[in-house]
């Protein structure tokens, strides 16, 4: 039972908060004056989230726990999963969602990304697992219609479009995990323009199942040099559609490829997506009687990894929308749960006979419920601040507009997609620490949160990764005119925070002088004249960086809140008033028990520790 005038929200996602960042702070109504949107509104927009939190309460939230515990099973000669996931799929399919963000022409709705990311917020907190196949074919089709040719887009996009084919990336090997140039995949060039691919992929999300058709497969591979070996390094890698059956000219499905399971991998979360290593031409199929598996060339030769960051990127932010999402539902589960649940007494109630207080009322319960609230709150604004710069880099009327929001978007991907990894997987050990006893139980949902939300510190590059890309490059491009576009944002923040009050020109304050540090602290890195020493520390870096950033949007967020509780006055609604103290509280929260945390970690980063470096392996 919810506590008396609180109604029962959503435990996936809380619609007040949605609105409340679409249109509220991100001004989505302002992009259907755009030409692309102009058929928009915020009718249609809130009609396509309606449909979005219907579909996925309905079809994909019910599945969650079944997909984790039926996880995909391989005969020798086939995947099998549950029924019930390829009718959620299905029903996803037959509301036009794959295609939400796409062209008309391609039987799309023309979304603004911003919007087309809310929706799918909807299934990443629904069904994490049960959403990665929509999600990794969204991202194959867009790719493709960035650096295909036009039948390839009409051959295998249109197909993925109406949720017939599904879609996945082929990169990591077994042999090279991470380091994509020493990959070993060689693509061998046929006479009739196509390649002949040889080798295996490791850790290929999607990469068999029995939910669509066919599967297309974007595999990255080396084409032999001159000398017949392959190029070595990244610039010797091509990127290939490699489908698993082959299509007749008519495009009806053909000739089987050569393209093989291997075996599934058995995660500790996300069991419902399949994880498969891959054989490209081990012979069990022999299309037109020869061997290797049959692929054709997307973009130029040699530029396959520019071409494949393309859908790397975005799949980065979307690593991020899911991280976040595993989070805010755990948040909200951890909420109700805390209302529901009565357990002991206040410190001042001394009369054993009196009765027990739902735990919520106790005020270590709320600081970890506020913990969780200000971590997957921030982390869901910056992810939606990431669609609407998409929106803006692509559609902004003005050209210089646009540049601000390429560079905006470069700078933020990094953080978009590993500050919800780490800090929303920290809510979801939070949501199971409220839940007590019953928290790392299969009785509760929290704990395959949990496991669900531990894979995202990995998917598409770890921790180390991401702070190598912000502190090794990032930072310094274009002689730092990233950082430079994101701190003059924050400039304009503070600004107005200036005129907001005391509280939040002091909360500003403390935002820009933390800027400031990190942009003292790159010049004291590169300073060091060793890149080595630079990179040392680069993960804390990028916490650092992250916290900052987070700072900034909770600020944003206070600065909204807070107008919105000036222009209402004593006429507003109560739910209203409190929905606007929780942002304001929260984004105290923040300022005063997270952005502190910087400091220490640049006191660390400015002394150019070389503790880690020094280490020795002898020495473990």
């Amino acid at each position: 039972m919810a506590k008396a005038g609180i109604p029962v929200p959503s435990r996936i996602l809380s619609r007040r908060d949605l609105d409340f960042l679409l249109y509220e702070w991100l001004r989505a109504e302002a992009l259907s004056a755009r030409e692309r949107y102009a058929d928009h509104s915020r009718e249609t927009f809130d009609a396509a989230l309606d449909t979005c939190q219907k579909i996925a309460t309905e079809h994909f939230y019910p599945i969650n726990r079944l997909l984790d515990l039926n996880e995909p099973t391989f005969d020798g000669e086939r995947v099998h999963t549950p029924a019930e996931l390829k009718a959620a799929l299905k029903v996803f399919c037959d509301a036009g969602l794959m295609a939400a963000g796409q062209d008309y022409e391609l039987g799309g709705m023309q979304l603004p990304c911003l919007v087309e990311k809310a929706c799918f917020a909807w299934f990443k907190g629904a069904s994490v697992a049960a959403s990665g196949y929509p999600f990794l074919t969204i991202g194959n089709a867009n790719l493709l219609l960035a650096h295909g040719t036009p039948e390839q887009v009409d051959r295998w996009v249109r197909p993925m479009m109406a949720g017939r084919f599904f879609g996945t990336m082929c990169l990591s090997e077994p042999q090279a995990g991470s380091s994509l140039s020493d990959i070993r995949t060689r693509a061998e060039p046929q006479a009739d323009g196509s390649y002949r691919l040889f080798g295996n992929k490791m850790w290929i999300s999607g990469g068999e199942q029995d939910l669509s058709e066919n599967i297309v497969h974007l595999v990255l591979a080396k084409i032999p040099g001159p000398d017949g070996k392959p190029v070595p390094g990244v610039k010797g890698i091509s990127l290939f559609l490699v489908p698993k059956v082959l299509l007749d000219d008519d495009g009806s499905l053909g000739e089987r490829n050569d393209v093989v399971l291997a075996g599934l991998n058995h995660k500790m979360g996300y069991r419902g997506t399949t994880n498969t290593l891959l054989n490209f031409g081990e012979g069990r199929f022999r299309p037109g009687g020869q061997g290797g598996a049959i692929g054709w060339l997307v973009g130029e030769p040699g530029k396959g990894l520019a071409c494949m960051f393309h859908m790397m990127n975005e799949a980065r932010i979307g690593v991020g929308l899911g991280a976040t999402m595993l989070g805010y539902t755990g948040y909200l589960h951890a909420l109700d749960y805390a209302r529901n649940r009565p357990q002991g007494r206040p410190p001042q109630g001394k009369d054993p006979s009196a009765p027990q207080v739902p735990i919520v009322e106790h005020a270590d319960v709320r600081r970890m419920l506020l913990a969780q609230k200000a971590w997957v709150e921030g982390a869901l604004a910056l992810n939606l601040f990431c669609a609407r710069l998409i929106d803006d880099e692509r559609t902004h009327p003005d050209a210089a507009e646009r540049g601000r929001a390429h560079a905006l978007l470069e700078l933020l991907t990094p953080i978009c997609k590993s500050w919800p990894s780490q800090w929303c997987l920290e809510a979801n050990s939070l949501a199971i620490q409220v839940h007590g006893g019953y928290g790392y139980t299969r009785d509760y949902n929290v704990e395959q949160h949990y496991r669900d939300n531990r894979l995202n510190p990995i998917h598409e590059g770890t921790h180390g990764i991401q702070g190598l890309d912000l502190l090794g490059r990032k930072v310094r491009l274009h002689d730092g005119a990233l950082l430079s576009a994101f701190a003059q944002r924050v400039h304009q923040t503070t600004g107005r925070a200036a005129e907001a009050g005391e509280e939040w020109l002091a909360a500003g304050h403390a935002v820009s002088q933390t800027g400031e540090r990190i942009a003292a602290t790159v010049s004291r890195l590169y300073g060091a004249g060793d890149l080595d020493v630079t990179l040392a520390n680069a993960s804390v870096f990028l916490e650092a960086f992250g916290h900052w950033v987070i700072a900034w949007v909770w600020l944003e967020q206070a600065l909204a809140a807070q107008a919105a509780l000036a222009a209402g006055g004593d006429a507003l609604p109560a739910a209203d008033r409190d929905f606007y103290q929780g942002k304001l509280q929260a984004a105290r929260w923040f300022m005063r028990w997270e952005l502190p945390r910087v400091q220490p970690m640049l006191d660390l980063l400015d002394s150019l520790d070389i503790t880690t470096l020094a280490m020795r392996d002898e020495w473990f």
